[in-house]
């Protein structure tokens, strides 16, 4: 059985691009977010509610985006999202940004994330999250 790979388009906005009609490198990881919270919706839960209900947030403790093409405004992308690597405590999340009208990759990154209760100590992820989380692990 294959891991769950998130999939998300977007189109590029002009506010997203800086004087030279490239996207900002800084929205890549505002990407990298929509693309991770779409993944836990595909997974089965939204993280608002996992926020609220179980007082349980992933923090982000390290973050990383290798540029590898332009993207300009209007272009429409797709970000793929899956999981690395899954503790009890920790989360790891991989991306690439594609333009699909030409297949090619634009940036690939990851994040990493520690789970942590309503007081930032750190904790366990509760079962039915880690889960559900399981099933986009890709080795």
């Amino acid at each position: 059985m294959s891991a769950v790979t998130g999939e998300c388009r977007l189109r590029v906005r002009y506010a997203e691009t800086d004087q030279m009609g490239v996207v900002y490198h800084s929205n890549f990881l505002i990407w990298f977010e929509v693309g991770r919270v779409e993944l836990m919706r595909e997974l089965g839960f939204n993280y608002k509610e996992m926020e609220q209900r179980d007082g349980c947030y992933i923090a982000v403790a390290d973050a990383r985006c290798r540029y590898k093409s332009p993207a300009r405004y209007d272009e429409e992308l797709i970000v793929r999202t899956w999981i690395r690597n899954l503790r009890a405590s920790l989360i790891h999340f991989c991306y690439e940004v594609v333009r699909p009208s030409d297949g090619t990759l634009l940036a690939e990154g990851e994040t990493v994330h520690v789970v942590t209760g309503r007081d930032m100590k750190r904790k366990e992820m509760p079962e039915p999250y880690r889960k559900a989380l399981q099933a986009a692990v890709r080795h």
